[in-house]
């Protein structure tokens, strides 16, 4: 089953969706004796999200011509989003995986890919349809599609590539260090990022790979381009870095804003906005998804136009959502829901404690 958008499109997402496998109890994946079937994919989870909120969304990726391939395709358009511009693929298969219910930060976590020549990894510049991709009002990729192959790669550059028409282009950095073979990884998401518009990293991820230390601060300082900058602190809240893009358009062949001759960022960033906004307490379930549902979220505010606050709040509620519920994707708070708490005062806001089940029943929203 496939499903399309009527009227023009939000928001186009491009990569990998898998079909995941969740164990029924907890425990090593050598003694899980069953497992229960979902979807899962950075892209597709934000997708997903969105689409659940009302936003007119397209996925584009490869699945293979198997079980899995119609299962993904038919749980993907059943939360609305438009799958016309997915390709299956007769001759690879479609990735799965699976994983522990421990957290991925848990000592006892572990997860099992099983996604090496998959249909996804097949993804290319002559492969995947150019108009689909730049049909929307925003385009959505991530770091993970570019370690998949050479082919997906070479896409990742041509679409980080900074052109006339191509739509505002969101990053999230998603570093895998196992997906990677090249040394060089990080570096390569580095350099992809610096030609996006929206970048979302974890402060903790920026350091991991390119050993970036000193808070927010020092990770704009490093990645300068993008108009938007949000990096994620985990329970710390996130920090949106945002600028005029029409002051600060990029030009072909220059450095980086704030880059010496070799190209290295040195001082702050100028004419730069800093917003920050603290996370409300959120009684975990599971980790997983979490990244997306906060990157959809902020997403959602800003087709929204509402302020950069307002953007992050969302984000943080958004991921509450995800936090809440053990699979990889939860259906985001209702609108008026989320858009009430965003409203409250900075003294209330930091005051929410969100456990399961707080997007549908109020009394689960504690303001002590």
């Amino acid at each position: 089953m496939t499903a399309s958008v009527h009227g023009p499109v939000d928001v186009v997402c491009l990569g990998e969706s898998m079909v995941t496998f969740l164990p029924t109890r907890a425990g090593r994946l050598a003694d899980v004796p069953s497992f229960v079937r979902g979807i899962g994919g950075a892209e597709s989870n934000l997708a997903c999200a969105l689409a659940a909120a009302g936003h007119r969304v397209r996925w584009v990726g490869r699945v293979g011509a198997d079980g899995f391939g119609d299962h993904l395709v038919a749980a993907i358009a059943a939360y609305g989003v438009d799958t016309t511009a997915v390709v299956r693929d007769p001759r690879r298969p479609t990735g799965i995986y699976f994983r522990t219910a421990a957290d991925r930060a848990s000592e006892g976590h572990e997860v099992v890919y099983y996604r090496a020549g998959s249909a996804a990894s097949a993804m290319s510049p002559g492969t995947v349809p150019h108009e689909a991709v730049w049909s929307g009002r925003m385009l959505h990729v991530s770091g993970i599609t570019a370690a998949l192959s050479a082919g997906c790669l070479a896409l990742m550059r041509g679409l980080t590539a900074r052109r006339d028409g191509r739509p505002p282009l969101s990053f999230d950095v998603n570093h895998r260090p196992g997906l990677w073979r090249e040394a060089d990884g990080a570096r390569v998401l580095l350099d992809l990022a610096r030609g996006a518009d929206i970048v979302f990293v974890g402060e903790d991820e920026a350091e991991e790979a390119w050993g970036v230390r000193g808070g927010p601060d020092a990770v704009r300082r490093a990645l300068p381009e993008p108009a938007t900058l949000v990096v994620k602190r985990g329970a710390g809240g996130a920090v949106a870095f945002t600028r005029d893009t029409a002051a600060t358009a990029a030009v072909p062949g220059a450095r980086p804003h704030g880059a010496d001759a070799s190209g290295a960022p040195r001082g702050p960033v100028p004419g730069d906005t800093v917003t920050h906004a603290p996370a409300p307490v959120v009684d975990v379930v599971a980790a997983t998804g979490a990244g997306d549902a906060f990157a959809a979220g902020f997403l959602s505010a800003t087709l929204r136009d509402l302020p950069v606050r307002d953007r992050l709040r969302h984000g943080h509620l958004w991921a509450a959502a995800a936090l809440t519920v053990p699979g990889d994707l939860a259906d985001p708070p209702p609108a008026a829901h989320a858009d009430r708490l965003v409203g409250l005062d900075d003294a209330a806001w930091g005051r929410l404690h969100l456990g399961p089940g707080w997007t549908g029943r109020d009394q689960e929203v504690r303001t002590p």
